[in-house]
């Protein structure tokens, strides 16, 4: 009886409908209006007469000023990183929605640096952690850049109250087991030579730049050089070369040619994932010649719920998923094998995307592969992934040292 206004859920735009069937099946009795849409407008002048609005973080930036006018009993966030930058407009929008309650929901309150638990616990409560500038220098740089266990303890100390953290294995005792397989791939023939050839250059070029300018101001270039490197390891018609356009190797795609059918044959449903929506179209070159039917989930994608479907109610038997699209709020308990294309360095992405089949509603144990060039960039990412971990878990477990890859020598190993 307390909530005398409507409450507003926001979420990725892949889950909107998820979510009202999800109310539909648990609460049958809420009255519940999506804001999507041509009319979403309309929905939201009669937003009054509802108990449940649910709308997306685009549209939260997009129709920010008729949003924030409204009343909200409580107020959720969903997949909540997608505030972790507090200079966003979504986070900005969300920041001014009025609401009695605020609730962040998320697999991952930290996937980077600890400055993004900032933005979302000021979300929620204001205040509580400081400024972002008093936080950084009490918080962030002590512990982020001295492994400080007694700001680290105090933190998790002043956070705890505020956050209930349920683990699968706390809640979901019956889940199946999950396996994990670190598939090494090796890079060969010119392949190979080019993946050295972009090494070498981009390593000269690299320590030049930060000799003569700094880490800081040669970020981009840096960030530059590791995409092409990781470009080249998953495939070489992805780097803009135009030696690249004629190489006929490519270790990862021929893994996936040899082993799909057989996954297949197995009676597997299979989930790719890549961060790069070139690389899904590689593969669907090669499902094609393969007469191998597919869903696939991008930014793209219009008829996002239809490809969903196609995949759940088992039409198809595998489904490409980007990570930005499709990498976290799915329920993909049909698939039974995740394969991620390419690694990087944070975890916490990697599992979100894999945690779209190993959760609640799944009866069948999971196989993880994630596709790793030896003796490349991408093996000495999947080592630094153990850092990220850390940070994470330590300060959740209050326990434990912190550390991240921020130093010079540290980032600049990755292109040795």
């Amino acid at each position: 009886g307390a909530a005398t206004r409507p409450s507003l859920i926001v979420c990725p735009t892949s889950v909107l409908h998820n979510w009202r069937d999800e109310a539909r099946k648990f609460c049958p009795g809420l009255k519940v209006r999506l804001h999507y849409g041509p009319d979403r407008m309309e929905a939201l002048r009669h937003a009054h007469e509802c108990d449940l609005l649910i709308t997306s973080y685009p549209l939260l930036a997009r129709d920010c000023e008729a949003l924030t006018a409204m009343q909200w009993h409580a107020l959720v966030l969903d997949e909540a990183q997608f505030i972790k930058n507090p200079r966003t407009q979504a986070a900005s929008c969300a920041g001014r929605l009025q609401s009695r309650l605020r609730l962040c929901l998320t697999g991952t309150p930290l996937e980077n640096h600890l400055g993004e638990l900032w933005s979302l616990m000021d979300f929620v409560l204001p205040g509580l952690l400081g400024g972002r500038k008093t936080f950084q220098q009490q918080f962030r740089n002590p512990i982020e850049k001295n492994g400080d266990r007694d700001r680290q303890q105090a933190l998790a100390r002043r956070v705890a109250p505020f956050m209930l953290r349920r683990t699968k294995g706390q809640v979901a005792k019956e889940l199946p087991a999950k396996t994990e397989i670190v598939q090494y791939v090796e890079l060969q023939g010119k392949q190979r030579a080019l993946y050295e050839s972009i090494r070498v250059s981009m390593e000269k070029r690299i320590r030049d730049l930060v000799a003569s300018q700094g880490m800081q101001r040669s970020h981009i270039q840096f960030l530059d050089a590791l995409l092409k490197l990781r470009q080249a390891c998953i495939d070489p018609r992805l780097v803009k070369l135009e030696k690249a356009a004629s190489i006929g190797e490519h270790a990862k795609l021929d893994w996936l040619v040899e082993h799909l059918p057989q996954l297949l044959e197995e009676g597997r449903h299979v989930l790719i994932f890549s961060q790069f929506t070139e690389v899904l179209a590689l593969i669907e070159d090669e499902l094609h010649a393969l007469k191998i039917e597919y869903a696939k989930l991008t930014g793209q994608t219009r008829k996002r719920q239809d490809a969903i479907d196609r995949f759940q109610n088992g039409e198809v038997c595998v489904f490409l998923i980007s990570l930005k699209a499709g990498g976290s709020g799915l329920n993909l308990t049909a698939a039974d094998v995740v394969i991620h294309m390419d690694p990087w360095w944070n975890p916490a992405v990697e599992n979100q995307a894999t945690d779209r089949a190993h959760r609640i509603g799944q009866d069948k144990p999971v196989f993880v592969y994630k596709l790793v060039a030896s003796d490349t960039v991408e093996e000495r990412i999947q080592q630094m992934q153990q850092q990220k971990r850390a940070l994470a878990d330590d300060l959740f477990n209050a326990a434990g040292s912190v550390g991240q890859p921020a130093d010079k020598e540290t980032l600049l190993s990755l292109l040795s």
